[in-house]
């Protein structure tokens, strides 16, 4: 059996240092090159959609997993995750919150708005190595996800 090839990891985060922090877990599980980041929602949905800098030429391949954190600037994680949910091309896209809160009402509301995973940050960097390869071993080598509807 083939291994299936790693998809793009999209991460919405708009700490630099929870930035450089997953690019450094996911290059010690040798995915440190299949991951981008955008700083806020907005971008987000830019990035998906194919809008603003993600235009024409410019238009990135679809991720294979989003990470969202919550608490963002111009349009929090709560907001994009409903849009995702709505929008017919994006629906089906893997979406893992990934983010400081552990509010038990964050997350309720985050499994209600249709989020696949709802997973804490971890504090100590082995511990976000451990967290990195076991998401990416189940989104990338487990799970069968369908093909991405096209964009339109």
């Amino acid at each position: 059996m083939s291994e299936k090839p790693q998809a793009l990891i999209l991460m919405a985060e708009d700490d630099l240092d929870d930035q450089l922090l997953v690019k450094d877990a996911l290059a010690e599980c040798q995915l440190g090159d299949r991951v981008a980041f955008v700083p806020n929602g907005e971008e987000l949905m830019d990035y998906l959609l194919h809008r603003g800098k993600y235009l024409g030429t410019n238009a990135p391949a679809r991720p294979g997993l989003v990470l969202l954190d919550l608490n963002m600037p111009l349009k929090d994680g709560r907001e994009v995750l409903r849009e995702i949910r709505a929008h017919p091309e994006l629906r089906r896209l893997p979406l893992v919150v990934f983010t400081t809160s552990r509010a038990d009402t964050d997350i309720g509301k985050i499994y209600d708005l249709g989020a696949n995973s709802f997973i804490a940050k971890p504090m100590a960097f082995d511990a976000l190595v451990n967290v990195m390869r076991t998401l990416t071993g189940y989104w990338f080598g487990i799970v069968e996800l369908p093909t991405p509807k096209p964009h339109e």
